[in-house]
């Protein structure tokens, strides 16, 4: 089965020098820069709410906040948005501009299309300056926007935190507590592959040391429905984005942003492969922890991964115990199911899992943590104190999107972290959707007719025809609307109106 993937990054953002403006404001500049500099910048599409239902709870309650859908001006501060031309959504969700990929069928193209967020929130960055080099602003009422700087983590180093969420599409007929409760292990532990790396213990950086994960201390319960507060190992919103019959969207946000491509695979393939075998019937029910809450912490604090999780059965286990056991029966589970993406991802997840056990700082060259660590130990034996405002900058800096600041990117640069696809490449997914899923429909008619769409959504598109009439165009299937199905169509339409003839999925 296909699994459709789909992330979401809230960027940090700052304006050095100018600490006065607000970041919402900050945010909509970028976007609507964005915009403007290609074309849509008066013609922003309005999110469309009326499938938007962020309350409802996979348990099966809803608390929905409203019984009939806003309309919101697309032009207000702090409610910017636009669909690009590779499918995605670039918007501003509260203090920070967000990045919500196109729908992909697997790991890979994951970890490109996520990538690719980088690469357009660069360019915002400098559409931004370019408006201001000329003494303009984009927002009506507002001073042209101070240079911005943008970071991929997950803490401003005041105490919030902000999200790097994953989306999996998951069988509606698998029952969701045998999902959460196989997952809840699997989340504790993936971390010290995954992790971001953080300087500051607690909340609030209050204690001074290092971590292996920025979220880990700001995951305060078991099962949530919330994000920004009283955060879940397991979200429960039940906001699937598609046939709600038949499928769920498991929402997960106990991971890190990362910088490393090699973390980002591992983290959609990793999670995919134990969805994948949750699906085929494979039972993690043993490895069920005593307090899982308490170990997200405790595994994040401990960087020799020696920290022994009490089972509740009572045995003890490292996390990299846990995550053998799991590739184990991933292996066993799926041996005959096995996409090349997916050997791909086991080969990398053994190799990970290997070279941490011997020393954690032999996967500097692959993980996010361990290369921030080895770059912030090297500071360390020079006399500098951990709590060193100059370490702090040391961790800013590594997640800096900017390829000519960041560490991250330095390091890359000089052959000292692996990657598995060019910056060109990523330029091409910035732009271009991908082909097997219903993103390739709405890039393409993002890119060839925007000034007819007025509202969308993750489900439809909301048009204009040549008499004027409102037409939502359905977009309720993930495989559907593929170039496979559209291409040939979209290639040789040259109106919105000889679209609708030929797809025959809409509504008047």
């Amino acid at each position: 089965m296909e699994r459709f993937i789909g992330t979401e990054t809230e960027y940090g953002i700052s304006t050095p020098g100018h600490d006065h403006v607000s970041p919402i404001v900050t945010s909509t500049h970028a976007v609507v820069s964005y915009a403007s500099a290609r074309g849509f910048g008066e013609h922003r599409v309005r999110w469309d709410f009326s499938d938007e239902s962020p309350l409802r709870d996979s348990r099966g309650f809803d608390l929905r906040r409203y019984h009939q859908a806003p309309v919101v001006d697309p032009h207000t501060i702090g409610v910017a948005n636009v669909f690009i031309t590779n499918g995605a959504r670039f918007y501003v969700d509260h203090a920070h501009p967000e990045y919500s990929s196109p729908e992909v069928t697997n790991a890979w193209d994951a970890m490109v299309y996520d990538a690719a967020g980088d690469h357009i929130l660069m360019q915002a960055i400098a559409d931004t300056a370019a408006f201001s080099s000329q003494g303009k602003s984009v927002l009506d009422g507002h001073d042209p926007c101070p240079p911005l700087k943008i970071y991929k983590n997950n803490v401003d180093g005041k105490g919030a935190s902000y999200g790097a969420h994953e989306n999996y599409r998951y069988r509606r007929d698998i029952d969701f507590d045998v999902i959460s409760q196989a997952l809840i292990p699997f989340f504790v532990t993936r971390q010290v592959i995954i992790g971001a790396g953080r300087v500051g213990l607690g909340q609030q950086g209050e204690k001074p040391g290092f971590q292996i994960s920025q979220r880990a201390d700001y995951i305060e319960q078991e099962i949530s429905l919330e994000t920004t507060l009283n955060r879940g190992i397991i979200n429960t919103r039940d906001e699937p984005h598609t046939n709600a019959d038949d499928w769920g969207r498991l929402h997960v946000i106990i991971g890190d942003a990362n910088m490393s491509q090699t973390s980002n695979l591992l983290k959609f393939g990793m999670t995919t492969l134990v969805l994948d075998a949750i699906e085929a019937g494979c039972d993690f029910s043993d490895l069920k922890l005593k307090d899982p809450v308490r170990e997200v912490a405790a595994i994040s604090h401990d960087l020799t991964l020696t920290h022994q999780l009490m089972l509740a059965d009572a045995r003890q286990l490292t996390a990299l115990e846990v995550l053998r056991v799991y590739r184990e029966r991933v292996l066993a589970t799926l041996e005959n199911q096995l996409t090349e993406v997916d050997l791909k991802v086991l080969a990398l997840w053994e190799e990970v899992m290997d070279l941490l056990a011997n020393d954690p700082l032999k996967t500097s060259h692959l993980l996010d943590w361990t290369a921030k660590w080895a770059l912030i130990k090297s500071f360390l034996a020079r006399g500098l104190a951990i709590d060193d405002a100059k370490i702090k900058l040391l961790d800013l800096q590594y997640t800096d999107i900017d390829p000519a600041r960041s560490l991250h990117h330095a390091l890359a640069r000089k052959g000292r972290m692996r990657e598995y696809v060019t910056a060109a490449e990523i330029a091409h997914a910035a732009a271009t959707p991908p082909e097997d899923s219903r993103a390739y429909f709405r890039g393409r008619m993002i890119k060839q007719f925007p000034e007819d769409i007025i509202a969308a959504n993750w489900e439809s598109l909301i048009v204009t025809d040549a008499t004027g009439s409102e037409v939502r165009i359905l977009t309720t299937e993930l495989g559907r609307l593929t170039r496979a199905e559209v291409g040939e169509i979209l290639d040789s339409a040259t109106t919105v109106d000889e679209v609708l003839k030929a797809i025959k999925t809409y509504e008047k």
